[in-house]
């Protein structure tokens, strides 16, 4: 037979000890949810992006822009080129291999894997950045080139 102290009842002791099973109950379900969760997080959802202000930035130089119009042709400056031809101008172009950089102006109303087969043409040219022109908000749609307006 064992002895008690005198103190309390004989055979109870207090736990001085937390019990966690619940806190790691918890954690297991919360870990559940994000996983299931996650994915659905990561799939593209159609949203409408809001107009901002930006503000116009200052260049000292000219710099090189290329330009796609509503009706897919692709323009290097003022000078009209073929898209499968794009990546081989921008290689031969001083410009484009000096700085590395060239500014993109295209029509709202493009698809998107019109503006993505253009960045990726400069990409394989050899033009590592890469800037987004846009109309200051509420100067209405994108103008075509000044060799259209004829």
């Amino acid at each position: 037979m064992s002895m008690s102290s005198g103190r309390g009842a004989p055979g109870r002791t207090t736990m001085s000890e937390i019990n966690v099973t619940p806190m790691v109950d918890v954690m297991l379900v919360l870990l559940i949810i994000f996983m299931v969760t996650t994915p659905l997080i990561q799939q593209g959802v159609k949203v409408n992006l809001p107009e901002t202000k930006a503000a116009p930035v200052e260049a000292s130089d000219k710099k090189l822009v290329v330009s796609i119009d509503r009706d897919r042709r692709v323009f290097i400056g003022e000078a009209e080129v073929e898209l499968k031809e794009l990546e081989e101008k921008l290689k031969t172009n001083a410009k484009a291999q000096q700085d590395k950089e060239l500014y993109l102006h295209a029509d709202r109303d493009l698809a998107y894997g019109v503006v993505v087969d253009v960045m990726a043409a400069a990409q394989r040219a050899g033009v590592t950045n890469v800037g987004m022109i846009t109309d200051p908000m509420g100067a209405g749609k994108v103008s075509k080139p000044e060799k259209d307006k004829k």
